[in-house]
């Protein structure tokens, strides 16, 4: 692993050529097919979900996607879902679980959006709501954090059976900036920030929280895409062997025990 302290780490995630899930998609998943829509409100550009296969098995694909260029951000609202996006990645999950497919996610979201329409369409609700039915869904799931993982605008995708982190990402109750914000009053102290949160695969995996780190190519991911999307296929398969012979009851309760295993604390 690399020695990169964390805002070091935010730098390289920030970069304008680091992929996106666009780019992993075709590269992990055959035959994708992207679906749309909430059946409540409309569609979200800022989560993209649907169904194609991790080799032979079929699976649902569920992410937050940032855009590549201005034109790109634009239509995914710079990677910050509303709720509808939530509420889409759940209708789909539900869908994987009446068809018993593993639940497949890529995460890389500074947080959900938090403008005023967005919260008059419910988004604490919706994020809620995913967090409490991802917990029971009668299905593997395998979520991998690719760049930022903001806030409960991550979380509303991750909760899973297992949770992998790029070397490079980073995955926070706050995004940096925020943090600064609201603690300090000055965004300006974002990188102070970063270098407290305790947010690299190192810190989170000693915490118990990220149970697998994936390598990037030397430098970050933009400099060779195929080969981490290589590294992140092995981690899925993986994953997915290891979840996929596990009866329903032992998966749930072995999910349910992951989560409340975090922030254990003792007194002295």
């Amino acid at each position: 692993m690399n020695n990169l302290s964390a805002c070091q780490r935010l730098d390289i995630i920030r970069n304008k050529n680091r992929p996106t899930v666009r780019d992993y998609i075709p590269l992990l998943f055959n035959d994708f097919f992207e679906m749309h829509g909430d059946r409540y409100y409309g569609d979200d550009g800022a989560v993209i979900g649907g169904i194609g296969y991790f080799g032979d098995i079929p699976v649902t694909v569920l992410s937050t996607v940032k855009g590549r260029n201005l034109d790109e951000n634009k239509q995914s609202n710079f990677g910050m879902p509303h709720p509808e996006g939530y509420r889409k990645a759940l209708r789909l999950a539900k869908q994987a679980e009446k068809f018993h497919r593993p639940v497949i996610c890529l995460v890389d979201t500074s947080g959900a959006f938090c403008g005023i329409e967005a919260e008059e369409r419910g988004q604490g609700e919706a994020i809620a709501k995913n967090l409490t039915e991802f917990m029971i869904l009668k299905t593997p799931i395998i979520t991998v954090i690719l760049g930022e993982g903001g806030s409960g605008g991550a979380l509303g995708l991750a909760v899973c059976d297992e949770l992998a982190m790029l070397e490079n990402a980073i995955y926070s109750v706050i995004s940096p900036r925020g943090c600064a914000s609201i603690l300090w009053k000055d965004a300006s102290r974002e990188r102070e920030a970063c270098e407290v949160l305790r947010i690299t695969s190192e810190d989170l995996t000693e915490f118990g929280i990220c149970d697998y780190t994936i390598e990037e190519a030397i430098g970050g991911a933009h400099n060779d895409v195929e080969q981490t999307a290589e590294h992140i296929s092995e981690f899925i398969s993986g994953a997915l062997e290891r979840n996929l012979q596990k009866g329903l009851d032992e998966l749930l309760n072995q999910r349910y025990t992951k989560f409340r295993k975090m922030g254990e604390f003792q007194e002295f």
